[in-house]
């Protein structure tokens, strides 16, 4: 509950694939099941959503992922999604991810290889942008990495830095955001073995750890996380097929259990969702076993805000599948949502 209206959840489609926009659906507060209740078709390939909180309540964001990328904000304190303004640009473009960092919206800008702030009006509506940092470099795959390709941008559990996880150049990027200014500075990089291609990462709930996931090849990087520092620090590597896939993969999003004992990564090509165990310490990772993900490119994979249920965004069957999770780690398929080239989940 966000105290006025019942959770809800919202997951991003991509319009130019069949998509209706943003799909608001009612979550069943004792199954985590979902009940399509209406769309928000005002926004471009809204295909990611970021959720973050103003006086009124509860602001959802997404990016709209074109050329000329944008991003928009609406209210949804109450039973109907309100738009704040129209459509943000940022400067960039097709920005593929966004996070919410000290009153300020932060993109990861696919195309153009860069990591785009906006800050934030009182009313939660997004502003003109205040910093765009590009990243350089490249990777030897070169029909993906030929050149930058920021893909996610996240805040560490402290709340002192941004992450930016670059597919493009096989690295992580740990920047400061001047609340002030709204200007992001590079503080250090992580690189990753050549050929990597990371898409995306998560932090352990200890706030100690944070997984990487590789896109290109198919590996969870765990790092030690220095708040302190801001120091990323990879410490191994583990594969998610270590016996070969034999199919092309693309891993797309990884999610840890709220106890910290599984992670759980969507793969793509498999369409599977891939179960690995944690050691006590965070930094050893087995995969156990491996369960089907309810369709067909998984894209997105994210947690019920209670830890109980697991749902897998998949894009080309044009689903949202939902599953029950619990201390074994294995998630058990409970439901499925059609939602036509479902991108990414949010609960607010």
């Amino acid at each position: 509950m966000n105290g006025t209206v019942p959770l809800r959840a919202f997951i991003g489609c991509f319009t130019t694939n069949g998509g209706r926009g943003i799909v608001r659906a009612a979550v069943d507060p004792r199954t985590g099941a979902l009940t399509a209740e209406g769309t928000v078709e005002t926004v471009p390939d809204p295909s990611y959503l970021a959720v973050g909180h103003r006086g009124s309540g509860p602001v959802l964001y997404c990016v709209s992922e074109t050329a000329h990328g944008a991003v928009a904000g609406f209210d949804v304190s109450g039973p109907v999604p309100r738009p704040l303004g129209e459509p943000v640009a940022t400067g960039a473009a097709d920005p593929t991810h966004l996070a919410v960092c000290h009153d300020h919206l932060v993109t990861a800008d696919y195309g153009s290889g860069s990591v785009t702030v906006l800050p934030l009006a009182a009313d939660g509506s997004p502003l003109a942008p205040s910093s765009v940092l590009r990243h350089e470099g490249s990777g030897p795959d070169r029909e993906r990495q030929s050149a930058p390709h920021a893909h996610q941008v996240v805040q560490d559990p402290s709340g002192g830095w941004v992450l930016s996880v670059d597919l493009g150049t096989d690295s992580v990027r740990v920047c400061s955001l001047d609340p002030g200014t709204g200007q992001l500075a590079l503080h250090s990089v992580m690189d990753l073995p050549p050929g990597t291609g990371p898409r995306h990462l998560v932090f352990h709930p200890r706030g100690s750890h944070a997984y990487v996931l590789g896109e290109l090849r198919p590996t969870v990087t765990v790092c030690r996380w220095d708040a302190a520092s801001g120091v990323l620090l990879p410490v191994g590597e583990f594969p998610l097929f270590p016996d070969g896939a034999g199919v092309a993969v693309q891993p797309s999003a990884p999610v840890v259990s709220r106890d910290g004992r599984h992670l759980w990564a969507a793969v793509r090509g498999t369409d599977t969702i891939e179960v690995l165990s944690l050691d006590e310490t965070g930094e050893v990772a087995r995969v156990v076993t491996s369960v089907p993900c309810g369709g067909h490119w998984p894209r997105d994979l994210v947690l019920h805000p209670s830890g109980a249920h697991l749902y897998a965004a998949n894009e080309r069957s044009g689903d949202v599948t939902w599953f029950d999770v619990d201390a074994t780690g294995v998630p058990r398929r409970a439901g499925s949502l059609a939602v036509p080239a479902a991108s990414s989940v949010a609960f607010a």
